[in-house]
């Protein structure tokens, strides 16, 4: 009767000092630093952290984790904000857009497909592709893939906008926990 006791509080307990003893990342011993001030720095740095004061402490009311957290995803809607959207779908991770005519030909029109293969900030995150509609006076159109050039300047311009959100968004997150660390 004891050891059925026994079994059933300790066998959870040591289940769980298992699991959360193993949990995290090994690292390189090599770039972190060996003091633990220089490690709280570091790690203030890059908007990392963990405080206990905030488990069962206030409610952060007003932090919510929507889209536009993104940083890919608001740069992206940010670059094609003069086109009409068709789709976004954040949840499928796809931007489309309606079929987009400038004025300056009646004929031709253009649109973009992005869709994002990491949430990541890297040139290997976004597949996009350009189409082209040439429509003929009797309203034939013809539909061509033409995603050379122009998806890779706006891959290009979409990641260096994503980057400095992301920056941005580092900065506040470090301003805001060294905030916090003064007011307790």
């Amino acid at each position: 009767m004891i050891n059925n006791r026994v079994c059933k509080i300790f066998v959870p307990l040591i289940f769980c000092l298992l699991i959360f003893t193993s949990c995290g990342k090994g690292g390189d011993a090599r770039k972190i630093p060996p003091r633990g001030e220089d490690r709280v720095k570091k790690n203030i740095e890059e908007g990392r952290g963990f405080r206990l004061g905030s488990i069962g402490g206030k409610k952060n009311t007003g932090e919510f984790d929507f889209a536009s957290s993104n940083e890919l995803w608001r740069a992206s809607l940010d670059t094609l904000d003069f086109m009409p959207l068709a789709l976004a779908n954040y949840s499928g991770g796809i931007i489309v857009t309606d079929w987009y005519n400038d004025g300056s030909s009646d004929d031709e029109s253009i649109k973009i497909s992005i869709r994002f293969l990491s949430n990541e900030i890297r040139s290997d995150a976004l597949s996009i592709k350009v189409f082209y509609k040439k429509c003929s006076i009797q309203n034939n159109c013809e539909v061509s893939d033409r995603s050379g050039e122009l998806s890779k300047q706006l891959s290009k311009k979409i990641l260096s906008q994503a980057a400095i959100y992301e920056k941005t968004n580092q900065s506040k997150k470090k301003r805001k926990y060294i905030n916090s660390q003064l007011d307790d």
